[in-house]
């Protein structure tokens, strides 16, 4: 794959995912459409998080796909499917974030099978599954450290950029995992408002992410070096 296209390719489904996620955590979204297709939402969303997570370790892996220049970006490269690489924190981070999306298409699947049988006291709120969301914030905090070791300058300015949109994403999908807390007592939620808007505010803060890899992409372009033309010889008239 051109390393290019799988940064768009990442960056196009973490985007996808994100504004599904959002749209889902709208009320007025769910009263239209109701509650099964409003699970549908948040369930298709988890899916695209795990599809652009897989590429992002698989970028993360390939050294091909990374560290590349203005022309190298469109050769065609062989992708890294499968490594082991705990010292570096890039690597780790993707490999943390992994997982936490799993766990989401479990959360956001086992709400659409209740939804799809039982009518909630409340089918506007959508509960984090509280593991995903714990390896996010995992996840983005090693990103965080990852850029920090960057040179200073724009490769590293749009990296730490991006990890504290995502770590500010992951807190708010935390906040909305506690809120959405059963109290046994009750048998309510801990905070409806907080469980709702952490998703949609944790999604925003995704999608902006996911945004900003393109420009994040540009900016670490390495400069190509300068082309090797062959010296013309002339023969004597």
């Amino acid at each position: 794959m051109r390393p290019v296209r799988l940064n768009l390719a990442l960056a196009s489904l973490f985007a996808v995912g994100s504004a599904c996620f959002a749209l889902g955590s709208v009320p007025a979204y769910a009263n239209a459409v109701g509650a099964t297709a409003d699970s549908v939402t948040f369930f298709v969303g988890s899916l695209f998080f795990t599809a652009a997570s897989f590429l992002q370790l698989v970028q993360a892996q390939t050294p091909a796909m990374t560290g590349v220049d203005g022309r190298s970006q469109h050769v065609p490269s062989r992708l890294v499917l499968g490594a082991w690489l705990p010292q570096d924190r890039g690597w780790l981070s993707a490999a943390v974030q992994l997982p936490g999306t799993l766990f989401f298409n479990i959360s956001t699947l086992a709400a659409l099978v209740h939804n799809a049988t039982v009518q909630q006291q409340d089918r506007h709120v959508w509960r984090p599954d509280l593991f995903g969301s714990i390896l996010f914030l995992v996840a983005s905090a090693l990103a965080l450290l990852a850029a920090r070791s960057l040179r200073t300058g724009p490769s590293r300015t749009w990296p730490l950029a991006i990890g504290w949109v995502n770590m500010a994403g992951s807190v708010f999908f935390m906040a909305s995992a506690l809120g959405s807390f059963v109290l046994p007592s009750t048998g309510g939620l801990v905070d409806v408002p907080v469980a709702v808007g952490g998703t949609f505010l944790g999604a925003l803060c995704f999608l902006v992410g996911a945004l900003l890899l393109l420009p994040a992409w540009r900016a670490a372009l390495t400069v190509a070096p300068p082309a090797v033309h062959p010296i013309e010889t002339r023969s004597p008239t």
